[in-house]
């Protein structure tokens, strides 16, 4: 499914240094949650876990209890989420599917626990703009939060995937209500978080360039 509404994010602009610190201390809280045996380091670890979503809350708005659901529910060594999006072309111009918000967006979504790169992008296609499609080629490799704004308190790993459209057709969903080709002076509002201009002129790019070098941050 893709992402939804009501994931933790944060102010937009320079000043992101708690951020960085916040996502730090709750990094260093799991893992030894994870490893730790000495039930008073456990206890010490979980309390750095608090103090890092205390921190969320106070900056992001959200309640603690919102903030522990979505940052502090993880168990296990914490490791970025992975995210796919398809780039499929006709006649010169991309496919994009427009959310229920307004805005619009390259397929995809979060990579499902059974799924492979490839697969979920293919099954991401289907449940958003109704297309069958076959992967061609990868396209990028990106650290979300050095690209997409406002920077999420997590870490994301998004890969942008070349595909090519075999069959289907559209049809309105829980997650997309349109779809649509455009060209690139003709794109509509986007879902910024999501995918910018500069993602998808790369996407333009990686389709005319039969050399491609596959760009990974």
């Amino acid at each position: 499914m893709g992402q939804k509404d009501g994931e933790i994010r944060t102010d937009t602009g320079a000043d992101t240094k708690w951020l960085d610190f916040a996502v730090e201390l709750q990094f260093i809280a799991q893992a030894g949650l994870t490893y730790s045996k000495d039930h008073f380091d456990l206890e010490r670890f979980e309390r750095i876990r608090e103090i890092a979503a205390e921190m969320l809350s106070l900056k992001s708005g959200f309640s603690m209890e919102k903030v522990r659901d979505l940052f502090c529910n993880e168990t296990g060594f914490q490791t970025p989420k992975m995210d796919t999006r398809a780039a499929i072309f006709k006649e010169g111009k991309i496919l994009l599917v427009k959310e229920k918000n307004g805005t619009w967006s390259l397929p995809g979504g979060w990579v499902d626990v059974n799924q492979s790169v490839k697969s979920n992008t293919i099954k991401e296609v289907k449940e958003e703009a109704g297309l069958d499609v076959e992967v061609v080629k990868l396209i990028a490799v990106q650290d979300r939060n050095l690209h997409n704004q406002p920077v999420y308190a997590y870490g994301i790993c998004k890969i942008f995937m070349l595909c090519e459209a075999v069959g289907g057709a559209f049809r309105e969903n829980i997650e997309t209500v349109e779809s649509g080709y455009f060209g690139l002076d003709e794109l509509p509002g986007l879902a910024e978080e999501k995918n910018n201009r500069e993602q998808v002129e790369m996407c333009f790019r990686a389709l005319a360039d039969e050399a491609w070098e596959v760009p990974v941050d």
